[in-house]
């Protein structure tokens, strides 16, 4: 399997000034981290994080699937996605955040079962609000 989380670049470095989604932003991205860190032990064969800007094309960097919606008569691109493709190409995209926090955090669950290792990750409130 591999997957690709993509996040707001702003929102993780916090310039978008909504500290709820920056908090969220950065867990996502510390999970997707310490999962890439063990994904062997799960079987994942890798786990790309890109850093999407204003402007960028939907910022596929491994995997191209790209969430869009319609907005004020306009295609709006995500800027925040987990995109995953199983063994035979079938490709999963989990664009709302609570979704895609549910999958690391499932991910890391998965980690511990197969580890003595300390693989949790300290959450922030707002993100475990919303598991």
């Amino acid at each position: 399997m591999r997957m690709e989380l993509r996040v707001c670049k702003h929102c993780h470095n916090g310039e978008h000034g909504n500290e709820h989604k920056t908090a969220v932003t950065r867990d996502m991205v510390t999970c997707a981290e310490r999962i890439r860190e063990y994904k062997d032990l799960i079987d994942i064969d890798s786990l790309y994080i890109t850093y999407v800007e204003e402007g960028d094309t939907g910022g596929a960097e491994a995997l191209p699937a790209i969430v869009a919606s319609i907005g004020e008569n306009q295609i709006q691109l995500a800027d925040t996605q987990l995109v995953m493709e199983d063994a035979d190409g079938n490709m999963l995209v989990y664009p709302e955040p609570e979704d895609i926090i549910q999958v690391l955090t499932r991910n890391i669950d998965q980690l511990t079962e197969q580890t003595r290792q300390d693989v949790t990750v300290d959450l922030s409130p707002e993100t475990a609000e919303l598991l």
